[in-house]
């Protein structure tokens, strides 16, 4: 319907702690005149009640102490009345004397469900009839109307008294008469109740928690408003909760079906119910904060392109799973007709379900359902005599929200892995595409979302790159953005462009980063030495800048071991450390021969080369149980990883050593790479120590390395002072052991860019690539492990006009692509230099000659 220009509405919803302070009515007002004024529209303020004040109307519905908790509002609102200015009995005596009245008469006693409606509706008629007044006596324009005038309530089928009275349903609409009614208030701004509704028998009916959202829901659509804003003390929705996941994204737009998901399966800040009339009547909902009203927050209509991908994580707890077990449903008809039929008994709607040909498993969502155990018990009994009945309580449901979930299963490996370490009870898919959720123990889905969360990222199924859905992180937004280092490259552009004239693929090294790196982390007081793993790049100006600096290099193969010592001849063999992967034999002896610490990781090479050990010192590499880092395929410990001797087998180690007179110096455990808990090489530390005493001669342990690069634009740099406070306090705890470090990509990765030439640009079904003359030849980290690298047009470093291309190589596999949807110039044109960051580690390192293609140079800026 075309509303006339001068009726036009917006539609502005505020919460109880927005309306129980002076200076959020203040807000309030000054949001609705620059509304008013700035789009020429009439405005429509709901409110709910004061903070707590629905609580306590619902306990004296339940018949507590009611004398004393009605005496106790009645003071706080005139308490409130008077901080306002207001005169108590003028603005509230009439509201106040009927809220007495009602605990007095005698319904109180039998407390009937429209009596408990009535009480109920006590609190937004309280808190709107006080803020009218106030606002105008600020001399604001307003005037006030009560919802149950407008709002009427619907009988749904089925529908129970309770539902009927205290949770109801409203025509939503769009109403040509609702919206000329409504336009003949006298005053511009309006303002209303949350909450509330007519009943059919002209009495009072409420909506239930979150009604002040769908009242706010329901005035807009039926009015066919240009927008309904719901104000509240966070700035939207976010990619999960911000309180448990500081990283948490903010949402900036949604569709109405995301928003709906999200909402429903666990974001607290917009009510599932409130999302239904919006969409219905095609009304754009806005989420806002009202103590932050400059952020843009969450837009939610119908307007927002497609985006694939992962929009939110979220967690419920207190769900409950039955599992009905039973051999005669396999192909029986009725069968699920009929346990139904007991859950349609016993009150309870059904959430998920999985089934098999001899199982059906289903949850109950507790804000769903009043689940007691007096309800379980009777469900169960009548169960019971179709099938073996089990109930699983408390668990937890983690679900995943976004479109094309489908789509991207392929990217979801590392969520697969995390939920493989615990017992999942559950996995349910949404028949729209719209959602994922796996069901778990509740006390194993602690510390889980901000893993998961950082999984999602990192595999790329959740974009956050996406400026057009994704926002700031809450961390961002609470703390201000984090300053990351500026990177050398950024000031050395003529000198690279100069570098790429002699030719490209080629990788550039800066040797004052390499020094910064090494120096921040030789300077910790607690680690006693230093080794450099070699393996992230072994160019041997890098080798030779570090063991200036002192550091020691740490090498996994025979051919590192010549390329050290033919680079570094002078170098003291106790300075590098052997520590290879199923290397063979005559490895092991060549270290030996050199004079370099060896290192192993497993038993049978003790009982297959006894005279190789015997009388050897050497150290001994642990897998302590699990892994950590970036990728499943750089998780170096656990059960799925091939490296290290398991705890299971640590006492056979020993005896074995016993017996050929091995001394065990050193205890070493690298977990994974890129980890980025600080507190991590601190329990690696606290858990070696512990087992130091038994191998009887330990002097040192090392931690590994492992440490985080942050790679991708929204990425941190790593908290090294976090990391330093962890290792000095745990090294004082165990001090006679040498503190021990490998780190590799740490050093060199933000050191290095690889610099490549555009060959080609190239659109195809609207998808505009950028080739360049070299792939995955010469990076492979993005094929191998979707690494994230940020890629930038060097000869048009100014331009802003920017697109979105996909950066691939020549090589003839389908994976040769550098970077997904990255924003380049969109003047980018053959010849362009291309620089890829932070290339440093493993990337000539793992370089290779597929297709015959030549290997990148290598230049070294000092």
């Amino acid at each position: 319907m075309l509303v006339a220009q001068a009726q036009r509405w917006v539609v502005l919803k505020f919460g109880g702690t927005s309306v129980s302070r002076r200076n959020r009515w203040d807000t309030i007002g000054r949001l609705a005149l620059k509304r008013m004024s700035e789009e020429d529209a009439r405005v429509l303020v709901v409110v709910s009640a004061m903070s707590g004040v629905t609580n306590e109307l619902q306990a004296i519905c339940d018949g507590n102490d009611i004398d004393g908790r009605v005496a106790a509002l009645v003071e706080r609102h005139r308490a409130f009345c008077a901080e306002l200015e207001l005169d108590p009995d003028t603005v509230l005596g009439e509201r106040l004397a009927a809220l007495q009245e009602l605990a007095r008469e005698p319904r109180s006693r039998g407390r009937p469900l429209s009596w408990q409606a009535e009480i109920l509706a006590q609190g937004e008629l309280l808190s709107s009839t006080l803020g009218a007044a106030y606002l105008c006596s600020q001399g604001l324009d307003f005037g006030w109307c009560d919802a149950r005038q407008w709002l009427e309530a619907v009988e749904l089928p089925n529908q129970s008294a309770w539902a009927g009275r205290l949770s109801v349903n409203c025509k939503r609409e769009i109403d040509p008469d609702f919206a000329a009614g409504f336009a003949v208030q006298p005053a511009r701004m309006l303002l209303s109740q949350g909450f509330i509704a007519r009943h059919a028998d002209g009495g009072t009916a409420v909506f239930g928690r979150g009604g002040s959202d769908t009242s706010a829901a329901c005035f807009g659509a039926l009015l066919g408003a240009q927008r309904v804003e719901i104000w509240t003390d966070v700035p939207g929705m976010f990619s999960a909760n911000p309180r448990e996941v500081p990283d948490a994204r903010l949402l900036a737009r949604l569709d109405y079906a995301e928003a709906q998901e999200i909402a429903t399966t666990g974001a607290k800040v917009l009510h599932p119910r409130s999302i239904g009339p919006c969409r219905r009547a095609g009304v754009p909902m806005t989420i806002l904060d009202t103590g932050r009203p400059d952020l843009p927050g969450t837009r939610i209509d119908a307007t927002v392109a497609a985006v694939p991908g992962v929009k939110a994580i979220s967690r419920r707890n207190g769900v409950v799973l039955v599992s009905m077990e039973s051999i005669g449903m396999w192909q029986q008809v009725g069968f699920l007709a009929d346990i139904f039929e007991l859950f349609k008994r016993h009150g309870l709607s059904v959430d998920l379900i999985g089934s098999s040909e001899t199982n059906v498993t289903i949850s109950l969502d507790p804000s769903e359902n009043l689940v007691t155990s007096n309800v379980l018990e009777a469900l169960a009994t009548d169960l019971a005599e179709v099938c073996r009945v089990k109930v699983i309580a408390p668990c937890a449901a983690i679900t995943l929200v976004g479109r094309g979930m489908r789509s991207l299963l392929h990217r979801l490996s590392d969520v697969w892995a995390t939920f493989g370490r615990e017992r999942v009870h559950l996995i349910s898919q949404s028949s729209n595409d719209l959602n994922l959720t796996f069901v778990i123990d509740e006390v194993d889905a602690d510390g889980l979302l901000p893993l998961l969360h950082a999984e999602l990222i990192r595999s790329g199924a959740m974009p956050v790159l996406d400026t057009a859905v994704f926002g700031p992180s809450w961390r961002e937004i609470e703390h201000g953005k984090p300053q990351r280092r500026v990177p050398w490259w950024s000031a050395a552009r003529p000198a690279l462009l100069e570098r790429a004239c002699a030719g490209t693929p080629r990788y550039v090294y800066d040797l004052d980063t390499v020094r910064d790196r090494a120096r921040a982390l030789a300077e910790t007081a607690a680690v006693d030495r230093c080794f450099y793993a070699i393996k992230a790049n072994p160019h041997p100006a890098i080798l030779r800048t570090l063991t200036i600096e002192g550091f020691g290099l740490e090498c996994v193969s025979l051919g590192e071991l010549e390329h050290v010592f033919a680079t570094l001849p002078e170098l003291s063999p106790q300075r590098v450390l052997f520590t290879p992967s199923f290397a063979p034999r005559r490895e092991y002896e060549a270290a030996f021969a050199l004079g370099v610490t060896v290192t192993l990781d497993n038993v049978e090479a003790l009982h297959r080369w006894p005279e190789l050990f015997r009388g050897r010192t050497i150290w001994l590499r642990l897998d302590l149980g699990r892994g950590d880092g970036h990728h499943e395929k750089v998780r170096t410990g656990g059960i799925a990883a091939k490296f290290g001797l398991p705890l299971a087998k640590f006492d056979e180690f020993l005896d074995r050593a016993h017996q050929l007179d091995i001394r065990i110096s050193g205890l070493h455990a690298h977990l994974g790479s890129g980890i980025e808990d600080p507190r991590h090489w601190r329990e690696v530390y606290a858990n070696l120590a512990g087992l130091a005493d038994e191998a009887g001669n330990v002097e040192s342990i090392d931690i590994g390395g492992g440490l985080p690069v942050p790679y991708t634009p929204d990425a941190q740099d790593f908290d090294l002072a976090a990391w330093r406070d962890g290792l000095d306090e745990i090294k004082a705890a165990y001090p006679r052991y040498a503190l021990v470090i490998e780190p590799g990509r740490y050093l060199v990765a933000e050191a290095g860019v690889l610099l490549l030439s555009v060959t080609q640009v190239v659109e195809k079904d609207g998808v505009h690539r950028v080739g360049c003359d070299a792939g995955m030849n010469a990076l492979l980290r993005p094929a191998m492990y979707d690494a994230w690298h940020g890629i930038h047009n060097l000869s048009r470093w100014d331009d802003s006009d920017a697109r979105a291309f996909e950066v691939v190589g020549p090589i003839c596999e389908t994976g040769d692509v550098l970077g997904h949807s990255r924003l380049l110039p969109s003047a980018t044109a053959e010849d362009d230099v291309m620089l890829v960051a932070d290339t440093g580690a493993y990337g000539m390192t793992m370089a290779n000659t597929y297709n015959l293609r030549a290997l990148p140079a290598e230049d070294i800026i000092e």
